[in-house]
């Protein structure tokens, strides 16, 4: 009985393990950094492009909402600054970078 299990043991033994190709070996890492980039990488990318496109069209008039939460009218645009007037018609000066997007989107009714 004892030498089913030492034989089996030996069998495995005997098998190098330097016979894989190096290239084999690399094949789980491939594996999880394309996992990695089409459900991480990919994603925020296109996000980020789609933020820019719409920071670069944005005009005078405009309802957007900040990062931080508040809602306004855009009355003057500059290089990296954007001035909004907010409800009680006070006016802020926002860098561009913090416009979170378009406040009619807030208020649109969700797809069914």
């Amino acid at each position: 009985m004892f030498d089913l299990f030492i034989s089996s043991a030996h069998a495995q033994a005997a098998t190098p393990a330097a016979a894989q190709s190096p290239l084999v070996s690399f094949i789980p890492f491939i594996l999880i950094f394309a996992v990695m980039y089409f459900l991480m990488i990919r994603p925020q990318k296109k996000r980020m492009q789609e933020e820019q496109t719409f920071i670069n069209k944005l005009a005078h008039g405009d309802e957007v909402f900040t990062k931080s939460g508040i809602l306004g009218k855009v009355t003057g645009i500059a290089e990296k600054v954007v001035t909004l007037e907010t409800e009680g018609g006070s006016r802020l000066k926002i860098l561009k970078s913090h416009i979170g997007g378009s406040a009619t989107q807030l208020f649109a009714e969700p797809k069914k």
